[in-house]
């Protein structure tokens, strides 16, 4: 609860050949090793995670082995597929409306990576970077963005960190549907919800390990895909009570900067990290805090750090 201090970075790393990215994640490795599973680390659990990277995310291929290639660890080239992660569950609010998407991110301070990259893999994407190179939310050069949401339900199965396949729909797709046309056949791991916006629509869509892509009712999601909630759910997260005032507040930021939309349980993963305004068709996104604001863009990305207060003061 309270007021915290946390440091965000913006960075260029081109197409990842120049040093730079690989530095980053360097420096990076301990908190990202963390999160592979016990069975990725042996032969077998790591050619089944080549197997479905090649599989599903073929033009990725290329990018992944350059990047494992500047990592110099064992464990590097599998840990990049995403498809060999334990499960992770967080909050988040999120809204596509007219060409904008405006989300809040909830999660542990600490366990947030908290950097803005450019990045040139296959076209010209920024995001904010988690797991090396995958993205909890973005845009592209044709006006594409994206974001995810936890959906709520803890069940796991084989398939990606939705990170990497919101990274790889950014480097691959133009459009809404050209993305949820390949989301329909990729492997999930764990219950997400994706909100996508381009400049002709808007949709949030239902994946998972255990259901068909689903399209919700509109383009908002918090944190659960099947109705009734549970009042325990509903308790510890307010996900119905958050969804109803998304809907009701549209794309104002500063009611993303505010109960209940705004949260503060960041010991229980449940904290606004921040709060990011995409306007893809613009090749802008600006980051907010409560007291702060960074904007990027395609045509004027700004290299640097800032140290920033989140949550509320008591």
């Amino acid at each position: 609860m309270g007021q915290q201090h946390k440091t965000f970075r913006a960075m260029e790393i081109g197409d990842g050949s120049d040093g730079r990215w690989a530095t980053h994640t360097q420096a990076l490795w301990p908190l990202a090793e963390g999160w592979m599973t016990e069975e990725s680390r042996t032969l077998p659990g790591a050619d089944r995670a080549r197997r479905l990277f090649e599989a599903h995310m073929p033009e990725l291929v290329p990018v992944l082995d350059r990047l494992a290639g500047q990592l110099d660890r064992p464990e590097g080239d599998t840990f990049l597929t995403l498809a060999a992660l334990r499960p992770f569950f967080s909050g988040c609010t999120q809204t596509g409306v007219g060409g904008t998407l405006l989300r809040n991110y909830d999660f542990s301070p600490h366990e947030c990576e908290g950097t803005i990259v450019s990045s040139h893999f296959l076209r010209p994407v920024i995001g904010m970077q988690d797991a090396a190179w995958g993205l909890l939310d973005g845009m592209n050069d044709a006006g594409l963005a994206v974001s995810l949401t936890f959906g709520g339900r803890f069940v796991h199965g084989p398939g990606f960190a939705i990170l990497i396949v919101l990274r790889y729909l950014l480097e691959t797709c133009n459009t809404v549907d050209e993305a949820v046309g390949k989301l329909r056949s990729i492997p999930i791991s764990i219950p997400q919800n994706v909100t996508l916006v381009d400049p002709d629509q808007a949709l949030t869509v239902f994946v998972g390990p255990d259901i068909p892509l689903t399209e919700a009712p509109d383009a908002c999601a918090a944190n659960h895909q099947h109705m009734p909630v549970p009042a325990e759910q509903e308790q510890s997260s307010r996900t119905q009570e958050r969804l109803n005032a998304v809907r009701a507040a549209g794309t104002d930021v500063a009611a993303m900067l505010k109960p209940p939309l705004y949260q503060s349980a960041y010991e229980e993963r449940l904290g606004t990290v921040y709060t990011a305004h995409y306007r893809p068709s613009e090749g802008r996104v600006t980051y907010h805090w409560p007291a702060e604001s960074w904007e990027q863009s395609f045509g004027d990305f700004a290299p640097g750090s800032r140290t920033v207060t989140i949550g509320q003061a008591d």
